[in-house]
């Protein structure tokens, strides 16, 4: 399954695979992009995982869209379902 992250331009961690160290430095930058995200994207327990995924990726769109800066962007990562793997 694909899904989106979003990053800032600068920051040399992945979000997926090493999301300790890019918080870390996102934080540390100042950009709270992870806050910024929570803002924007209407997610909800009561969605299934693919409609807050949907709302995520929205979200992200609007993001890097309406970035006057030009530091953030989204990365489309595909992630192994293990539920399917063998």
């Amino acid at each position: 399954m694909v899904r989106c992250f979003l990053t800032t331009t600068d920051n040399p961690y992945d979000p997926c695979e090493q999301f300790e160290q890019w918080y870390q430095y996102d934080a540390d930058h100042g950009y709270n992009s992870s806050g910024l995200l929570m803002r924007l994207a209407e997610t909800s327990s009561q969605f299934t995982d693919n409609e807050n995924a949907y709302e995520i990726e929205r979200a992200i769109d609007k993001i890097v869209a309406n970035d006057p800066l030009n530091i953030y962007k989204k990365l489309k990562i595909d992630i192994k379902d293990e539920s399917t793997a063998a």
